[in-house]
């Protein structure tokens, strides 16, 4: 089977669909992944082939990016920001895919872009979308919205009632996204996006643990809850002697805040140099916000790219944005976590972190003072521990790129 693969944004957007598309080889199947240049390279890595998207930016450029996506209100504020960064280059990824497609057996694309799945429908070839946060997954069992707490639905019209709400917040959220690029997608003779939640593939891949986050009563079959697709970097044997050298057999708090960037960087470090106890360890990742600290300090060591599993086997606890992919590796870890939400789904981690206790969420405003306390509660608490090493161990038990594939190889033949 021929498989066409296409993800946008960040690490945490792609990884997840380089997996599946070296599981889908490993099963024997031929696989294109359509993204941007920055992330050709670690494509190619896994042997998958690459077909390049626009725009043709360097981490620069997408840093800057995510540094605008921070300053969005809300999810919905998010995604509109999100599509009208995207708008300048549909065209040419419309006609790039819909090129690649006509050699295409099975289309797979991301939730964000979900409605590029309508190019797939055009030409026949059964689709797929991945999600990456089952906060966006229609249920009959919980409201899209927060309803009022003294409003008591009886248990007879709670579905119902959940399933009309999440049709009218799919429609509004529709309604948002064609103000952006209903125009290009008209002019590429795809149309208005028509459902962004209720249906946007033939099938919905839901990358995260069935065990752990799927609801209790789904949607219908078409959404799956596969198990995590995690994607590592090579391990770097010279950065795992520097680490050993540093911990010296200790267990140490790690700070990485992945691919987000935000304003006042230097400014908000300062404030996290001027709180953190000058005798306690911590390590640094700089990722795409370049964190570092201007005073030199023996017990704060700094790394830049390294793989999570080889970096969070060091860690006593992970401070982290509550990205998709930086949760699910920490959670694959063993290792209790502390969340600093910035935009769209983290604030959704951070409350299911505390919600299966492995973890605490701090104010993104307060952070710098408030985290050596945080990490000191972490620190004590045996059954954060204890609650963390046993999440490690359901995700063990689970495969989640060998479902993934199973649901699209079954995809792909039922279409037949």
């Amino acid at each position: 089977m021929r498989f066409l693969l296409t993800s946008h944004g960040s690490t945490g957007d792609i990884f997840p669909v380089i997996r599946l598309g070296y599981s889908l080889q490993r099963a024997g199947h031929h696989v294109r992944f359509a993204t941007v240049s920055l992330f050709k390279k670690d494509v190619e890595a896994a042997g998958l082939e690459f077909v390049q998207l626009p725009p043709d930016w360097d981490q620069s450029g997408f840093a800057e990016a995510m540094r605008d996506l921070t300053r969005s209100k809300n999810s919905l504020d998010l995604l509109k920001i999100i599509y009208s960064e995207a708008n300048p280059f549909l065209d040419e990824i419309i006609e790039i895919l819909r090129r690649e497609l006509q050699t295409a057996d099975v289309f797979v694309s991301n939730y964000i872009f979900g409605n590029l799945c309508r190019l797939a429908r055009q030409l026949e070839v059964p689709c797929a979308v991945t999600t990456f946060a089952h906060n966006v997954i229609p249920s009959n069992s919980k409201s899209p919205i927060m309803l009022p707490r003294r409003l008591v639905i009886p248990k007879l019209l709670s579905k119902p009632i959940n399933r009309f709400l999440w049709k009218v917040v799919d429609r509004f959220i529709c309604w948002n996204i064609n103000q952006v690029v209903g125009d290009t997608l008209i002019k590429n003779e795809i149309g208005r996006v028509d459902s962004y939640l209720i249906d946007p593939a033939d099938k919905i891949l839901v990358t995260v643990s069935p065990n752990l986050f799927s609801p209790k009563i789904p949607w219908d079959d078409r959404f799956i809850f596969t198990g995590y697709l995690r994607w590592q970097a090579p391990e770097d044997p010279e950065m795992q002697k520097q680490l050993e050298a540093f911990c010296q057999n200790e267990k140490v708090p790690v700070l990485t805040f992945g691919s987000v960037t935000f304003e006042n960087a230097r400014k908000i470090m300062r404030r996290f140099l001027k709180n953190w106890p000058s005798d306690k360890k911590i390590i640094l990742q700089s990722g795409w916000a370049k964190l570092s600290v201007e005073k030199h300090s023996k017990n704060i060591f700094s790394v830049e790219r390294v793989s999570h599993d080889q970096l969070f086997q060091f860690a006593s606890v992970v401070i982290h944005h509550g990205g998709a992919g930086t949760t699910a590796s920490v959670l694959s870890s063993g290792v209790p976590q502390i969340i600093i939400p910035h935009i769209g789904d983290q604030k959704f981690f951070g409350r299911e972190v505390k919600r299966i206790g492995v973890g605490l969420m701090l104010r993104l405003s307060r952070w710098p003072e408030e985290l050596p306390r945080a990490v000191k509660i972490i620190e004590r608490s045996k059954k954060r521990l204890k609650k963390a090493r046993a999440v490690a161990e359901v995700l063990r038990s689970e495969n989640g790129p060998e479902e993934a594939v199973r649901v699209l190889e079954e995809l792909a033949y039922s279409k037949k």
